[in-house]
């Protein structure tokens, strides 16, 4: 039995609890924060059989797709230099990150 830990961006959580629920994953939703651009992302927390996992992962990488978005850098006050322009910068967001945990025991009750 595993633990999955899966963060997505917000903008595939509703498709991605929809084709999982479909395919009898059960799936608890958590919102939660991303560091890197301080915005909203979606972690999900799936109970999964070691002979699933495959599934799952395949499931995950077919709904949660990258993208590319325009972000301006912040730059302190104290390091502005006069008539300094920041041009916005293509990064790449989206995708999934999954941290596949080992579970000693699950209980349902």
């Amino acid at each position: 039995m595993k633990l999955v830990l899966a963060v997505i961006q917000d903008a595939d959580a509703s498709a991605l609890v929809r084709v999982l629920s479909a395919n009898a994953f059960e799936v608890t939703k958590l919102a939660s924060t991303g560091g890197f651009l301080r915005e909203g992302n979606t972690t999900l927390m799936i109970g999964v059989t070691d002979e699933r996992l495959a599934d799952l992962k395949r499931h995950v990488q077919q709904t949660c797709r990258a993208r590319t978005r325009l972000v301006t850098p912040g730059v302190s006050m104290g390091e502005q230099n006069e008539g300094l322009v920041s041009e916005p910068v293509e990064v790449p967001v989206g995708g999934a990150v999954m941290f596949v945990l080992g579970v000693q025991e699950f209980v349902k009750i």
